[in-house]
């Protein structure tokens, strides 16, 4: 029989039952297990009042940070659907879950973004560009939107902001559709492609 070695520990996502995220994280740090979850300030309306209340960054999701050795002891806590990832549990690059603990713990505010990255068909969904579609670049350090003309073969840029944009998805282009969605994730309402 050959044993297999595990990797030191890794930070990954867990997908999570609808609603949760909290209480998985906090069975996680009740087994030592160190978790992250961002939470986010939303102003919530009831109907006699409105109350101010933190909800999970990523609606469905939780991080982590374990050995594979280890696996079986988180993905028995309850709330806990799966490791994400398209082939089997994929770890999250170092980098990204320092900067997203930062971010976590600076006091700014900060909200959830639709996921873009350079080469992406995007649209501009605010100010004066609002429904223009091109591709998203960086330039000089800045977003742009490279807006083309095929016929012609030329391009014109625009920079854009961040937060005025959000990717274009056709239905066959599913960004990351492995790791996101699963037939074994529940169904959620609010549930985007990250």
């Amino acid at each position: 029989m050959i044993l297999q070695e595990y990797p030191a520990a890794s930070w990954y996502a867990l997908a999570t039952r609808s609603r949760q995220e909290k209480l998985v994280r906090d069975r996680l740090a009740d087994r030592g297990i160190e978790q992250l979850l961002p939470l986010s300030r939303r102003l919530s309306q009831w109907s006699d009042r409105k109350k101010w209340i933190d909800v999970p960054l990523f609606s469905g999701f939780c991080f982590a940070r374990f050995s594979l050795h280890d696996q079986l002891a988180v993905l028995t806590l309850p709330g806990v659907v799966r490791i994400v990832g398209c082939n089997g549990p994929e770890s999250i690059p170092d980098e990204e879950m320092v900067s997203l603990q930062k971010l976590a713990v600076s006091g700014l505010d900060y909200e959830r973004h639709e996921y873009c990255e350079e080469g992406m068909l995007v649209e501009v969904i605010g100010g004066p560009l609002a429904g223009v579609r091109g591709t998203l670049i960086r330039k000089a350090g800045r977003d742009h939107v490279v807006v083309q003309v095929r016929l012609i073969q030329q391009s014109a840029s625009v920079q854009v902001v961040r937060s005025n944009i959000r990717p274009v998805l056709k239905s066959n282009d599913l960004p990351l559709a492995c790791n996101v969605r699963s037939s074994s994730l529940p169904n959620r309402t609010n549930a985007h492609s990250s």
